[in-house]
């Protein structure tokens, strides 16, 4: 019997374009973003666009702007291990339209505060990663470093999640050892989980996946390529979950734990994105005054240990001015580079790539 999954299509487009972007520039032994975070702070962002700028965005996000903000929102609804919030912190002397601040409004955990950017900048600074660090239960505490609230900033949007997939059979610590896993810069030891039960789990496309539930609709996917240079697409991915179906699996895993950080203002260009980041940009649709974005800083960090998985995510958008089953047990051993997909619903909400395994110590 197939595994149903229901992650929108514009959704997964948008996730794999710009994870092939931030791949080129990440640490070679692994890192970690959250489509979910980025999409909705971008999202949002769009709603307040207008002409090329906002057909930019689009081109990225897809056509549909309200159903793609609504099923993330629906990603993250009741779900009593996650958390998430949306905040909007703006000068007192920028008129945000009526419009968008509904809109910000509209998004789960949110609120509008007044900032003091032009008197205590850092005072800013310090309340936005203080709601970041309470959201994420303080795996990201200082997600704005200092010197990036500027007296001239107009307004910071954050988007922040938290999830914990708790897995309903958890993998026994005293099976977990020490195993060969192949980094692209050789072999070395790393603490290696391991359990037999039925998993849903694919092939397709030069990709084989298995998938770990977890209670409250949430799923960790671990997806093997044949080859190294193998991409991963949108209908490979496709194929993959309509493929999917419960399997006896001998499941070998590394614990394991990924950080990553970037400034998105390149990789995003990179998509298309460009406009927004210029003196022509037109976010009309959030103030009357002429603003630009001036950076997009991302931070997400996600461990996989064996009671489950954890992952964190916080996304600053900076707003300037402008001028069948088998006798055996199909063995899938995660002793090379890896993909994961953490989700929910219609929406991925962490999506990793792991090359050589950083261990967060047993669970």
């Amino acid at each position: 019997m197939a595994v149903s999954v229901s992650l929108r299509p514009d959704h997964v487009a948008f996730a794999l374009r710009l994870h092939t972007e931030l791949s080129a520039a990440a640490d070679p032994a692994g890192f970690v973003w959250s489509p979910y975070s980025v999409a909705s702070a971008l999202g949002l962002v769009a709603t307040g666009t207008r002409g090329a700028t906002r057909a930019e965005l689009t081109g990225l996000l897809g056509q549909d702007l309200s159903a793609h903000l609504a099923a993330l929102d629906d990603a993250v609804a009741d779900g009593p291990e996650l958390a998430t919030t949306t905040g909007l912190w703006v000068r007192d002397d920028v008129a945000v339209r009526p419009e968008f601040e509904a809109d910000v409004r509209a998004r789960p955990e949110s609120a509008v505060h007044t900032a003091d950017f032009g008197g205590d900048p850092e005072g800013v600074r310090t309340a936005v990663n203080s709601e970041v660090a309470k959201v994420t239960r303080g795996m990201i505490d200082e997600l704005l470093l200092p010197g990036t609230v500027r007296t001239d900033t107009q307004a910071v949007l954050l988007n922040a999640l938290w999830a914990r997939l708790r897995w309903p059979d958890p993998f026994d610590p005293a099976a977990t050892a020490p195993r060969d896993f192949h980094t692209p810069r050789g072999t070395r030891e790393v603490p290696m989980m391991r359990r037999e039960s039925r998993l849903p789990y694919a092939q397709a496309d030069g990709w084989s996946m298995v998938t770990l539930g977890g209670d409250h609709d949430l799923a960790l996917d671990v997806l093997l390529a044949d080859r190294a240079d193998a991409a991963l697409t949108p209908e490979a991915l496709k194929r993959l979950y309509r493929k999917a179906s419960p399997t006896t699996v001998d499941l070998s895993l590394p614990r394991f734990e990924l950080t990553h950080r970037s400034e998105l203002n390149g990789p995003l260009a990179d998509t298309g994105v460009r406009t927004v980041f210029t003196d022509a940009a037109d976010l009309g649709g959030i103030s009357a005054r002429r603003l630009r974005i001036d950076q997009v800083i991302h931070q997400a960090v996600l461990r996989v240990d064996e009671k489950g998985a954890e992952g964190a995510a916080a996304t600053a958008v900076m707003v300037a001015l402008a001028a069948a089953f088998p006798a055996r047990p199909v063995v899938f051993t995660a002793d090379r580079p890896f993909t994961v997909i953490l989700r929910r619903r219609s929406a991925i909400l962490f999506l990793g790539h792991v090359a050589d395994p950083q261990d967060p110590g047993p669970a």
